[in-house]
């Protein structure tokens, strides 16, 4: 996650600017470590259910055959 985010960080900053490549680049780290979380199934089925809109989260999860 922090290498994407390096890497995101110095390509657009000499392209866009420091303010926005570092907007840019804690989306992406943000993003990453969503997917990860998802991926390596760290939270049980229950547990998504017990979040806010976790059970629209596990039905799509769900969907998407994660779950």
């Amino acid at each position: 996650m922090a290498i994407c985010s390096y890497f995101i960080y110095t390509v657009f900053t000499g392209i866009i600017g420091e303010k926005m490549a570092t907007i840019i680049a804690i989306i992406t780290a943000i993003i990453i470590y969503v997917l990860a979380v998802v991926i390596l199934k760290i939270f049980s089925k229950e547990e998504i259910q017990q979040m806010p809109g976790g059970n629209k989260i596990c039905r799509i999860l769900e969907k998407m055959k994660i779950y």
